[in-house]
């Protein structure tokens, strides 16, 4: 084979490799979107409002370090939370949103007065991720989930909160991670963990908001509904939270020390 056939032949192989992978992103892109259209149809039928436009800050009120960057909510510099103002959140609710950050970022979801946080995490590189009770899916310092199932910094993960009455839900990735009842016995220490550092589980009517904690973060796709009465949610029996140990125990139980020295030392008043 002479060299102008060589040159045709590579070239035909070349063409048609890159046809073939613009087929499968083009494929892939369709699917994709399909998908998309299909759960915002469903989510629609079930009774999801949006909360972002994906275009503006309407309903949004913050200090000027978040960004709307491509659809998306983005801390780009220290300044406080981003805060929904248009309503608080319903008693019985299902929130869903999409969420990135960076390597080693921390935030998270407040989604109920008093210390109610879905922890937003770089598990791998953020020293948080040593604990499991502040790791990302867990109700911060509370109840640790049940698996990591995040992904890498930088990609995008969905999460998703149901609260019904005094039974609590996260997930993770289409993942149900978290699921109990705040009220059953066999929960009351990591109950109390939340109590001590201020919370009251029986608050409602606060305002959702997302968490400034000194790194970046990128937010999507916040929608929710109220449950209705008739609604019902259980928790799951079987759930175990990963468990805490070790060094990550003991700077746990050093925390909680601290916490308690502080709050003797300046009591509440009644």
């Amino acid at each position: 084979m002479n060299i102008s056939k060589k040159r045709i032949c590579i070239f035909l192989v070349l063409t048609s490799s890159l046809c073939s992978g613009l087929v499968a992103a083009t494929y892939a892109l369709v699917v994709d979107v399909a998908a998309t259209q299909d759960l915002v149809a469903e989510e629609a039928a079930l009774g999801f409002i949006p909360l972002f436009d994906g275009k503006s800050f309407s309903g949004w009120e913050h200090d000027g370090n978040w960004e709307i960057q491509n659809g998306t909510f983005a801390r780009v510099r220290g300044g406080g939370s981003l805060t929904y103002t248009k309503s608080t959140v319903p008693d019985d609710f299902a929130l869903r949103f999409e969420w990135k950050v960076s390597k080693g970022g921390n935030s998270g979801v407040y989604y109920r007065p008093a210390q109610y946080e879905y922890q937003i995490l770089d598990n791998v590189h953020s020293p948080y991720g040593d604990n499991p009770r502040q790791a990302a899916g867990s109700l911060f310092f509370c109840m640790a989930p049940s698996k990591d199932a995040t992904k890498p910094f930088g990609q995008w993960n969905s999460g998703r909160v149901k609260c019904k009455g005094t039974v609590i839900e996260h997930w993770v990735n289409n993942e149900r991670v978290l699921s109990f009842d705040y009220t059953d016995p066999k929960w009351a220490d990591m109950v109390k963990l939340l109590k001590i550092r201020g919370a009251d589980l029986t608050a409602r009517g606060g305002r959702l908001w997302l968490q400034d904690h000194g790194q970046d973060v990128w937010f999507r796709r916040l929608r929710w509904r109220e449950l209705p009465s008739d609604e019902s949610v259980a928790a799951d029996l079987k759930f175990v939270p990963m468990p805490v140990t070790g060094q990550a125990l003991s700077k746990e139980q050093e925390r909680v020390r601290r916490m308690l020295d502080a709050q003797n030392r300046n009591p509440q008043k009644p």
